[in-house]
């Protein structure tokens, strides 16, 4: 059975979508599923993380998008987490859309590079830029899922609209299997009541797509990515392991 591939996006920046993206796949991984992280965002966060060495990547996201004799199985990467491999990516990405204007079958370079890669995996998680351009765009075309990291504070619904319509457009000109398969609060700060009136809008807004889990404010999620690791390797018995293990666990069961 093919891969269950899951765009995490939202071009709201600070929304926690890299560090969903990475601590997600990790706990999947750790729960025996065999996971592959594209890192799409030319900052290489989702690979610093991960311990990746961005600067001296012989091939990376790049290469894979520009470069047609590359595919997407040429840029794996095994990382310290078992069961999890990432396609890493640098600054080198940020060119990428400049060089992918004018070639054909530009909203689809991803896709066309994937050459079975997704029949090796059972979670394929994609780390999208904060922006709606060809990168995300790219990503869209290949996913079957999106999933949308939403911050509990007062301007977290601001841009959601054109990013829901975005994937409406994907979905009917280039990609007929795209879904919103789930949206994911983060920053979740059990001291502030905003927190829960602005849970409530969203609820209110995307009804059983929201995840019951909610990814808490956490001291040790920020900490971790410094250190190259995830959290559930950084701090096991942090609130920021827990939440990210029962997000795994609703994400597998609304397989």
């Amino acid at each position: 059975m093919p891969a269950r591939i899951i765009a995490l996006t939202n071009q709201k920046g600070g929304c926690g979508k890299t560090t969903t993206a990475v601590n997600l796949s990790t706990a999947l991984a750790s729960m025996g599923q065999r996971v592959l992280l594209l890192d799409m965002d030319p900052q290489g966060n989702a690979s610093i993380h991960l311990g990746i060495s961005i600067y001296d990547l012989p091939v990376s996201m790049y290469d894979v998008l520009v470069d047609p004799d590359k595919m997407l199985r040429d840029a794996i990467y095994k990382t310290p987490v078992e069961n999890l491999d990432i396609v890493p990516s640098n600054i080198e990405l940020s060119g990428a859309e400049l060089e992918l204007v004018n070639m054909i079958g530009r909203e689809s370079t991803l896709k066309d590079s994937m050459d079975g890669t997704e029949n090796e995996y059972d979670f394929i998680f994609i780390d999208c830029p904060p922006s709606l351009g060809l990168l995300t765009l790219n990503a869209l075309t290949t996913s079957t899922e999106v999933m949308i990291p939403v911050q509990t504070e007062y301007f977290a619904l601001e841009g959601m609209k054109k990013l829901l319509k975005s994937v409406e457009v994907v979905k009917k000109r280039l990609n007929h299997n795209l879904e919103v398969t789930g949206i994911i609060p983060t920053m979740y700060d059990v001291r502030v009541n905003l927190s829960d009136a602005i849970m409530e809008k969203i609820i209110e807004c995307f009804g059983n797509k929201v995840f019951k889990t909610k990814i808490r404010k956490n001291v040790r999620l920020a900490e971790s990515p410094s250190f190259g690791i995830p959290i559930e390797v950084y701090s096991p018995k942090s609130h920021g392991a827990h939440d990210y293990c029962c997000l795994a666990k609703e994400v597998l069961n609304n397989g």
